[in-house]
């Protein structure tokens, strides 16, 4: 004969509960909680889940008249996406898209984990409020109000380094003629724009790390430098890890809101400044397209999948405690 089974002599609200009576029972427990997620659950479906069912135009010739599923099928099924890919258009997109964004996480990373040391070295209140204060105040100004400063920076006729090449002599330089010189531009307004909101999770990171090891890290006679980088970088190491990967799932997302504003419909910009955010923009204003516009989205989606899930294997390969899944 086999083993009698013990009954199970816990009281009844301790006992393991499964299934849909499992579920109610959770529900039920932790209402306060699962009611504050509520909000932020229906604002994702709205517009993350919801908005999903369009892919099905990527698909389709679509027409405004028919609606979305009234159009008939592309035939074949990827022809907008060949439709895409016929010009080159797009894979330049796609190339100045990953550099870009490779240059924004790399000196973003940088400069926000080195301002953060530096805020948390600090013993002055107020000269931490008002570090804290001049650096963060950037994010809060809109790319809108950038685009105008950068066009009164660097205009041609009225921008005010040319009125000071004249002053100085000089014969005025067209800025919106030469498409590498804005590599550099765009890379230095979004640190100037990004660095002080990016910081907050470093400085919230440093500020964890238990007292005792820099104790025993200045008994053992260490400088300041030495505790940083044996001490300080070590400990938010996973920190820097999480927020990389978080970085590089949206590689292929380009803040549409800055290089609109900053370069808009410059086609001497495009070269090195047309991200695949600004090219399916205009494709969809100007053609109407939206089978391939929708396409170009699925193919930007499909990319930073990828890129992510390879990231996160490699940072879980190296240190698992960083990555995301």
């Amino acid at each position: 004969m086999g083993k009698r089974k013990r009954p199970d002599t816990r009281p009844y609200c301790k006992r393991e509960r499964r299934g849909f009576k499992g579920f109610l029972y959770e529900m039920k427990k932790n209402a306060p909680l699962y009611s504050m997620f509520i909000p932020a659950a229906v604002l994702l479906i709205i517009f993350n889940y919801l908005p999903m069912f369009g892919l099905v135009t990527a698909f389709k010739d679509f027409n405004f008249s028919d609606g979305i599923f009234g159009s008939p099928w592309m035939d074949p099924w990827y022809g907008n996406f060949k439709y895409l890919f016929s010009t080159g258009a797009a894979l330049r997109a796609t190339r100045n898209t990953i550099f870009l964004n490779v240059l924004f996480i790399f000196f973003e990373l940088v400069i926000e984990v080195a301002f953060a040391i530096m805020f948390a070295e600090l013993r002055s209140k107020k000269l931490k409020s008002g570090i804290q204060f001049g650096i963060f105040l950037p994010y809060f100004i809109s790319w809108i109000v950038v685009g105008l400063f950068s066009y009164n920076l660097f205009s041609y006729e009225h921008g005010s380094l040319n009125n000071l090449r004249a002053l100085m002599g000089m014969e005025p330089y067209n800025w919106y003629e030469h498409p590498y010189i804005w590599i550099l531009i765009l890379v230095i307004f979004r640190i100037w724009k990004m660095c002080g909101y990016g910081m907050v999770m470093y400085i919230a990171a440093l500020g964890a790390i238990d007292t005792s090891y820099y104790e025993a890290a200045e008994i053992d006679g260490a400088t300041r430098w030495q505790r940083i980088r044996y001490v300080s970088l070590p400990l938010i190491a996973p920190t820097i890890i999480t927020l990389l990967l978080l970085n590089c799932g949206k590689i292929m997302n380009a803040d549409f809101g800055m290089f609109y504003a900053l370069i808009g419909d410059n086609g001497q910009l495009y070269s090195t400044t047309d991200v695949l955010d600004t090219f399916i923009y205009r494709n969809l204003r100007l053609n109407g397209d939206v089978g391939m516009s929708s396409a170009a989205g699925f193919y930007q989606s499909i990319l930073s999948t990828a890129i992510l899930l390879v990231m996160n294997k490699i940072a879980r390969k190296y240190n698992p405690e960083g990555a995301l899944f």
